[in-house]
């Protein structure tokens, strides 16, 4: 048997299951790994995705077609086994194992491995071929600790609110907020959400994740803004609807934050270093758990995690994809610097 997923115009593609894996063209049959814009379109015919992240999914892309798969459930498609396992990206975000003729595939989608409130945590997952992401594929990208990052944010934002000044945090709206958000100390002060913001977060406690009350800017005082916290995404930064909110300090939450060239681009006044995807060492941790040894790369920095896993002994090659990062929507994505530039 030739190879079990190529890459097509359409997307990545099971050959013998006759399947896509978050094609980026319309195809009639998708699997989807999670509801991020670069991974879930609108036109496919008929969608698969794990079922915590379905309310998210009809959310974005309204009236489709899909079935939901619990995690570890099987089902057979033309004689290939298929199982959705999580993978700590956001809420519903899911690995797509594949089982035909005795060998084993796994399509990562994106991932993170540190655990956190707002999804099920990365299980690794045993496979001959691993497809992984390398957004953050260098070796410069390593996050700290999410407890330590949410004590700076609700201590930035605690300063504020004793100074009587709004705080705002630029975060994308599906995911990275919603992990913020169940980080915040309420007792600080109101959380008010932008209007892209709040119907993610209502699709998050419908499956049980503990976010703290928010609310819209239209249903608070304009007194009580002064101790506020606001999310709102990147998009919103310079726009009338920042009016509102006076004499406001704001924040910018993105991976990219490590590097000060991005820092200065946005211009904000705090940068705080939080991602969805998996930094250089998570990455290192989750190939090697599957035990593959053949590894596919894609989106991100794919020539140098290709050569870095070749040079420890495996087989490894990249899929050129058009798969992005959410985070681009956010910022600018910089030039990564040298490898020996430790104080980016």
């Amino acid at each position: 048997m030739g190879d079990m997923v190529v890459v097509r115009k359409e997307g990545l593609y099971c050959v013998p299951g006759d399947f896509y894996i978050d094609p980026w063209r319309p195809v009639a049959r998708a699997v989807i790994t999670h509801a991020h814009g670069d991974h879930a379109r609108v036109g496919h015919g008929h969608y698969l995705a794990a079922a915590p992240g379905i309310g998210v999914l009809k959310s974005r892309l309204g009236d489709i077609s899909v079935d939901a798969l619990d995690y570890g459930e099987k089902i057979i498609h033309n004689g290939v086994t298929i199982s959705l396992h999580p993978a700590g990206h956001v809420l519903g975000s899911s690995q797509v194992r594949m089982e035909c003729g005795g060998e084993v595939w796994v399509a990562s989608g994106d991932y993170k491995v540190e655990p956190d409130k707002t999804c099920a945590p990365f299980e690794p997952v045993r496979c001959d071929t691993f497809i992984t992401e390398s957004t953050f594929g260098l070796p410069i990208y390593r996050w700290q600790p999410e407890a330590q990052l949410m004590e700076e944010i609700n201590a930035w934002w605690r300063k504020n609110a004793e100074e009587g000044r709004c705080s705002v945090v630029f975060a994308y709206s599906f995911g990275k907020a919603q992990r913020i958000l169940a980080g915040l100390d309420p007792s600080i002060g109101p959380i008010v959400c932008h209007g892209s913001v709040e119907p993610l977060n209502r699709a998050y406690r419908a499956e049980g994740v503990d976010i703290p009350p928010t609310v819209l800017v239209t249903d608070i005082e304009k007194a009580a803004l002064r101790r506020a916290l606001v999310v709102a995404p990147p998009s919103a930064s310079g726009s009338t609807w920042m009016k509102r909110f006076g004499d406001y300090s704001d924040s910018f939450a993105s991976g990219w934050m490590l590097l000060r060239g991005a820092r200065r681009r946005r211009g904000v006044d705090r940068g705080f270093v939080l991602s969805d995807h998996a930094d250089w060492p998570g990455l290192m941790s989750a190939i090697k758990a599957t035990e593959a040894q053949r590894v596919i790369v894609t989106h991100g920095s794919i020539p140098t995690l290709v050569r870095w896993l070749c040079q420890n002994g495996l087989d490894a090659s990249g899929f050129e994809t058009e798969y992005g990062d959410e985070e681009d929507d956010a910022v600018e994505k910089p030039s990564p610097p040298a490898a020996g530039d430790t104080n980016a």
